[in-house]
C-alpha cells in the first residue's frame, strides 16, 4: 500500500517537473509574488492534483489511501495562504460529496480544511530553507488527525480502528513527498538567483562598453549606445527618448524614426507620466505593426523622468523576467551616467575650472575598475554584487549634488563608506579599514575626506607587499572636531609634505593638494601630516558652529 502511494506521488512530481519546463509558468514560479490571475491558475492547478489525488486513491474499508493532502500541503507552502485554503477547501468538500455518510468522509473534509490553513502559514511564517522539513512534519500531524478522527467518528468502533490499522503508517509516512514536490519547486525559484546574477553581469558589460559614449552625449553616441544594447540583448530595435522627442533609434523599423521627432506613441507618454514600467508582449505598435512585444522603462534624474529607454520585438512574449530583471538594472546604471554626463556639459560651459574638480571627484578610472569589481562578483556572490551596485550608486550620486555649501559630516562619511567597499571589493584581504568615530554633529566642505582615504590606499597601502589597514577617525575634541585617516602603508616621502606645506604640487598629488588648500582657504589652517612606523597619518580640525 505504501509503494502503490508513492506510485500516485511520484506521478505528482512528474507532472510538476514538466510543468516547470514550461518557460512562461516557471517564470511564474520564480516571481516574488503573484498576482491575482496568476494566483487563480496556480489554486486550479493544485486543486486538479488534490481531486487527482483523491480519484485515483486505493480503496480500504470504505476508506482512501490518496495523495490529497500532499496536494493541498505542497500548494499552500509554496504559495500562501490562498492557494492552501482553497485548495483544501474544494479538494475536502468533493471529499465529501462522492461519499456522502461514509466513515472517513468528514473526517477527510475537516483535516483537509486544516491542511490548507497550516499550509498556508508555514509558507508566510516558516524560513524558506526549512519548509520542506516542517511541510512533511505538518503533513503527518494533518494524516495523524484524520486517524484520529476516524477512531472518534467510526460506527461502529471496530471498524474504524480496522481502517486505521491497515491506512494509517503509509497515509503518515507518505506525507515525506510534501518535502520532495517543496524542493522540487524551490530549486526552480533558486534559479531565480543564478538568472539575476547572469543578468547583472549583462547589464554591467553593456555598460562598461556604452560607458565611453556617456562623456559626451549626442544623436551619435546615443545611436552607438541603442545598436550596442540592441546586439548584446539580441532586441529587434531599442530607442532612447526624452520626455519628448526621439533622441535614438537602431532596429527594425529604424527609417520611420529619425532624432528629435516627437513622442506619438500613447504607451510611451503614459510611461513618462507615471514614470512605471511598461510591458507589452502582445501588441503592434502603431509607426510599426510588425513589432508584437514592448518594454519601456523610465530613466530617472533626482527622482523625476527624464526620458525613456525602449526594447522592441516583433515575436511575443519575448519580454521574459530574465530580460525584465537586465533592462531595469541596466537603466539605472544609463539613467546615472546620462546624469553624470549632463552635470560634466553644464560644468564645461559654465567653467572650465570646476569641470577639472568635478573629472576629480568623479574619476573614470575608478568607474571602470568598480564595475570590474562588481562584474566579477555577479557569478559567484549575486548579494555582494547588489551591495557594491547600491555602494557605486550612492557615490555617484553624492558627487553629482555637491555644491559649495557645508554639508553633515554623516553624508561625507557615507560617500567614503561606499568608496571604500567598493575598494574592499577590488583589493580583498590587501586592505582593511577602520573606523573610530565620536558622535558628533558638525558641517564640513564636502569631499573633503574621500581624496585622503584615496591617497592613504593606492599611494600607502598598496605600495606595500601584504595588507595594511586605514584608519578613518572622528574625534570631539571640545570646540573642535578631529578628523584623521592613517594608514600603515609605505609612508609619505619628505618631499611631498616639503612640497605641500610651499605650494608645490606636482599633478599626482593634486588630490591631497585640493584638501589642503581649500581648508587653509576656509579654517586658516590645512592639513598636517604625520609619519609613523610604519605609515603616515593626515589629520585637520573644523571648529563646531557655535549655537
Amino acid at each position: 500500500m505504501l509503494m502503490q502511494l508513492f506510485e500516485r506521488a511520484a506521478l505528482l512530481l512528474i507532472c510538476l517537473f514538466f510543468i516547470t519546463r514550461i518557460p512562461r509558468f516557471k517564470e511564474t514560479l520564480q516571481k516574488n509574488s503573484h498576482s491575482p490571475a496568476e494566483l487563480a491558475i496556480l489554486t486550479l492547478i493544485f486543486c486538479m492534483f488534490a481531486l487527482f489525488g483523491t480519484y485515483t486513491g486505493i480503496e480500504v474499508e470504505g476508506s482512501l489511501v490518496n495523495v490529497r493532502i500532499i496536494a493541498i500541503m505542497a500548494g499552500g507552502i509554496l504559495f500562501g495562504p490562498w492557494v492552501g485554503i482553497v485548495t483544501g477547501i474544494v479538494s475536502g468538500i468533493h471529499r465529501y460529496l462522492i461519499d456522502i455518510g461514509g466513515v472517513t468522509s468528514i473526517p477527510c473534509l475537516i483535516t483537509s480544511i486544516l491542511a490548507g490553513v497550516v499550509s498556508g502559514y508555514i509558507g508566510r511564517r516558516v524560513n524558506r530553507s526549512k519548509r520542506w522539513l516542517v511541510g512533511i512534519a505538518a503533513g503527518m500531524v494533518c494524516e495523524a488527525l484524520t486517524m484520529l478522527l476516524i477512531l472518534v467518528m467510526a460506527q461502529p468502533h471496530n471498524l474504524g480502528v480496522d481502517i486505521v490499522s491497515k491506512i494509517g503508517l503509509p497515509m503518515i509516512i507518505g506525507e515525506v513527498s510534501i518535502g520532495l514536490i517543496v524542493l522540487l519547486i524551490q530549486s526552480v525559484e533558486g534559479e531565480k538567483e543564478n538568472i539575476a546574477a547572469r543578468q547583472a553581469k549583462l547589464a554591467l558589460d553593456i555598460a562598461n562598453k556604452t560607458l565611453p559614449y556617456f562623456r559626451s552625449i549626442n544623436a551619435e553616441s546615443l545611436h552607438t549606445i541603442c545598436s550596442i544594447i540592441k546586439e548584446d540583448i539580441k532586441a529587434d530595435a531599442v530607442a532612447i527618448t526624452d520626455t519628448r522627442d526621439v533622441l535614438a533609434y537602431v532596429g527594425f523599423g529604424e527609417e520611420r524614426y529619425h532624432i528629435g521627432d516627437e513622442i506619438i506613441s500613447d504607451v510611451t507618454k503614459t510611461t513618462i507620466r507615471s514614470g512605471k514600467i511598461t510591458i507589452r508582449n502582445h501588441i503592434a505598435d502603431d509607426k510599426t505593426p510588425q513589432i508584437q512585444s514592448l518594454l519601456i522603462i523610465p530613466l530617472e534624474e533626482r527622482g523625476e523622468v527624464t526620458g525613456t529607454l525602449k526594447i522592441y520585438y516583433r515575436k511575443a512574449y519575448k519580454i521574459t523576467y530574465p530580460l525584465q530583471t537586465m533592462a531595469i538594472g541596466l537603466s539605472q546604471i544609463i539613467s546615472t551616467l546620462m546624469e553624470v554626463s549632463r552635470v560634466e556639459q553644464i560644468k564645461e560651459a559654465a567653467n572650465k575650472a570646476e569641470l577639472k574638480a568635478l573629472q576629480t571627484k568623479i574619476n573614470p578610472h575608478f568607474l571602470f575598475n568598480a564595475l570590474n569589481a562588481i562584474a566579477s562578483t555577479t557569478r559567484t556572490k549575486p548579494d555582494k554584487a547588489r551591495e557594491l551596485i547600491i555602494n557605486l550608486s550612492g557615490y555617484l550620486r553624492y558627487n553629482l549634488e555637491l555644491n559649495d555649501d557645508l554639508i553633515e559630516i554623516h553624508k561625507e562619511l557615507q560617500q567614503v563608506s561606499d568608496y571604500v567597499e567598493i575598494e574592499k571589493a577590488r583589493f580583498g584581504n590587501r586592505l582593511q579599514v577602520e573606523y573610530v568615530m565620536d558622535e558628533v554633529s558638525v558641517r564640513i566642505p564636502s569631499l573633503i575626506i574621500q581624496p585622503l582615504v584615496e591617497n592613504a590606499i593606492n599611494h600607502g597601502i598598496l605600495k606595500k607587499k601584504g595588507s595594511g589597514t586605514v584608519t578613518i577617525s572622528v574625534k570631539d575634541r571640545g570646540e573642535k572636531v578631529r578628523i584623521s585617516v592613517a594608514d600603515t602603508g609605505v609612508g609619505i616621502r619628505d618631499d611631498v609634505v616639503d612640497n605641500l606645506y610651499h605650494d608645490r604640487v606636482p599633478a599626482k598629488q593634486i588630490g591631497l593638494y585640493n584638501v589642503h588648500r581649500r581648508l587653509k582657504l576656509m579654517y586658516g589652517e590645512g592639513v598636517i601630516i604625520l609619519k609613523h612606523e610604519p605609515g603616515t597619518e593626515v589629520y585637520f580640525d573644523i571648529p563646531k558652529e557655535k549655537s
